[in-house]
């Protein structure tokens, strides 16, 4: 379904974490990418296989596994190179590999379309629902889990609990991380802008002439991307992670 070009860096406040943590967070970073490009990959190829088309079924794509959806540049070489490349800012892009979809396959094109783009996007806001649940648990199961929650949210972690949590903690972190990587995947990519999802469901609306310009923005909307993308997301992201964080500071 189009590249899923990705905004997915939530750093926390740059005196949290020592030399050794930071890297370990990055690492995290990484396998929290990889995970929700497949899971939205997967889901993409899942509903298309339920609305008929058998493509992306397939080639096996109906898989978390990650080796079926892994692009080596979008998805390994350029979010490293981001990652631990010096003086990094706040956003990490990628992609995966593009779910095949045959749409002839379809019974009604245009709203099996439709529905098989936003799958990705909702697997995304599953994945933050899923995360959400499993941190109030781990609040209400274990003090440290209260505290580890907390000190994450706002960015005040102490050294000594993380030590004393080498497992509570970590599992925060991930959590939080996961919602924070997915907010963004799903906002970035419902962005109507070619090849982007939100641009497959936009194309419906538009009148024949307006979709072959459409289809062909090509340079322009990767401008778009680059210079509108972030503040876009982060529009629709810092109000959305506000009320997670709200949720889980008064439990």
């Amino acid at each position: 379904m189009g590249y899923n070009n990705i905004l997915t860096r939530a750093l926390l406040p740059s005196n949290l974490f020592m030399s050794q943590q930071a890297i370990l967070l990055k690492i995290f970073e990484f396998a929290i990418l990889v995970f929700s490009l497949s899971l939205h990959e997967a889901a993409h190829a899942w509903m298309a296989s339920r609305l008929g088309d058998p493509t992306a079924r397939m080639l096996g794509r109906v898989t978390l596994n990650p080796m079926k959806h892994i692009d080596p540049i979008g998805t390994v070489l350029i979010p490293l190179a981001m990652l631990f490349f010096p003086g990094y800012g706040r956003f990490l892009v990628g992609w995966a590999k593009p779910t095949p979809v045959t749409t002839r396959n379809f019974k009604n094109i245009r709203r099996d379309d439709i529905l098989t783009t936003l799958a990705g996007p909702l697997s995304n806001l599953l994945a933050v629902f899923v995360a959400t649940v499993i941190l109030i648990v781990l609040v209400h199961v274990t003090p440290a889990g209260a505290l580890a929650v907390r000190q994450i949210i706002t960015g005040s972690a102490d050294p000594e609990l993380m030590a004393s949590s080498p497992v509570v903690f970590p599992m925060a972190l991930v959590l939080y991380l996961g919602v924070w990587v997915n907010l963004m995947l799903t906002f970035f990519n419902l962005l109507p802008l070619p090849p982007l999802d939100g641009s497959h469901i936009f194309r419906h609306m538009l009148p024949y002439n307006a979709l072959r310009v459409y289809d062909s923005m090509g340079m322009i909307s990767l401008i778009l991307m680059l210079f509108l993308g972030a503040p876009l997301v982060n529009f629709f992201v810092a109000p959305a992670l506000g009320i997670v964080n709200a949720i889980l500071l008064s439990i």
